[in-house]
């Protein structure tokens, strides 16, 4: 998600000063940056306590945020380690091994300890305040510290915590395999791969990858179910692992083999199509499984749930890339300011979502009420603090 996240490069044997860009992935980046804010507003409401600041829902609309945040959970993430995938290799072909991991060091690395070191701890207070109450009433006292490296996360940033790793393991096998991929592949003048025709991606090979995806995930699942944190790297969601990882290598794959570009118009509808008709199928498995089913530990429900969940991330993810890539492939000044802050908005998001929430905590409305309220306030103050924040002398360089 930093720059060069969003967008293309010069074809690497190419001494152009200038990169065109891809404007329909930078749209997509501020739906999906929107989309992250909407759905840690959906879970301050709703009955999923997964954040810094929660207001359980009282009543019946806090069923609907918490359809929309298991929607959201289905693909959105699995859409962003996609696109961070698909602008690797080309970071890596113009940049080289040793500058590559520099550049995502300082890129990801330095958000990541401003939001361990600055952010959070902010972002901790209101719940740190009610702890040390709590254990002021039993005769105990609460540090500040100990608080803090017992509640030790990387929050939102696990994202970038994770994307490192995968920087890591790319350049490792780039480097150990580069003998092989190069005599395979050929070489251009400069000892790099040579770009490679567009190949379009069949019907038959995305139905094989969903296979593959459903099962291995139902898989993993049964060694980590759903709602099982285990420390792996940080990352909160661990029994999405595979889905994580193989979006990332497939980002990777289509930037190589010109996927994105080759996807046709029919592709999206069948996509959004099938997305659809896998939700409908999965509807009745939901609503009669008794509670914990669908997490995983080899049940048949889980199985279903898996299968939707893959579905699901493959129809969506091709209908909205066709989708941003037929119709929202420009930019004005308005959609090139939101995407130049969209990293922003994503490491900074979470105080604002605390702050409001802490605001608004008077009022006594519906769920999916205060939800509402909150998000049309939450996006453009997110945006506007993160603009702030980039005025600062060299913030630029890395948000």
């Amino acid at each position: 998600m930093a720059h060069d996240l969003g967008r293309t490069v010069a074809p690497a044997d190419t001494a152009g000063p200038t990169r065109p860009r891809l404007h329909y992935v930078d749209n997509l980046r501020i739906a999906l940056t929107a989309l992250v804010v909407l759905h840690h507003t959906a879970v301050t409401y709703g009955n999923i306590p997964a954040w810094y600041y929660t207001e359980p829902a009282k009543d019946g609309t806090g069923l609907i945020l918490d359809a929309f945040v298991v929607v959201n959970q289905a693909f959105f993430m699995g859409f962003f380690f996609m696109i961070a995938g698909f602008f690797t290799p080309a970071s890596y072909d113009r940049k080289g091994p040793g500058p590559f991991l520099r550049d995502r060091l300082k890129r990801l690395g330095i958000p990541l300890l401003a939001f361990l070191l600055l952010i959070r701890p902010l972002t901790g207070l209101d719940a740190y305040f009610h702890l040390k109450t709590a254990f002021a009433e039993r005769g105990d006292a609460l540090p500040y510290w100990v608080y803090y490296l017992a509640s030790w996360d990387a929050g939102p940033l696990w994202f970038v915590e994770v994307l490192l790793v995968f920087a890591l393991l790319y350049a490792l096998v780039r480097r150990r395999g580069a003998r092989r991929a190069l005599a395979a592949a050929g070489t251009s003048t400069n000892g790099l791969p040579t770009p490679q025709p567009l190949r379009p991606l069949r019907p038959r090979a995305i139905v094989l990858f969903t296979l593959a995806l459903a099962l291995a995930t139902y898989g993993w699942r049964i060694l980590v179910p759903v709602g099982v944190y285990v420390p792996f790297v940080g990352l909160p969601t661990p029994s999405y692992a595979v889905q994580y990882g193989s979006f990332f290598v497939l980002g990777v794959l289509a930037h190589r083999r010109g996927w994105a570009q080759s996807l046709s118009r029919r592709t999206g509808r069948v996509g959004f199509m099938v997305a659809s008709v896998a939700t409908l199928a999965y509807l009745p498995v939901l609503a009669t499984a008794k509670a914990g089913a669908t997490d995983g530990h080899g049940t048949w429900q889980s199985l279903a749930a898996a299968a939707w969940e893959s579905t699901f991330a493959v129809g969506v993810v091709l209908g909205l890339t066709v989708l941003f890539r037929e119709r929202l492939n420009r930019q004005g000044r308005k959609a090139a300011f939101l995407s130049r802050h969209a990293f922003g908005v994503y490491v900074l998001h979470a105080p604002v979502l605390v702050g409001l929430g802490l605001a608004f905590r008077w009022l006594d409305a519906p769920a999916v009420a205060k939800f509402a309220l909150v998000a049309a306030l939450a996006l453009p103050l997110c945006w506007a603090v993160a603009y702030v924040v980039r005025r600062i002398p060299r913030v630029d360089r890395v948000l």
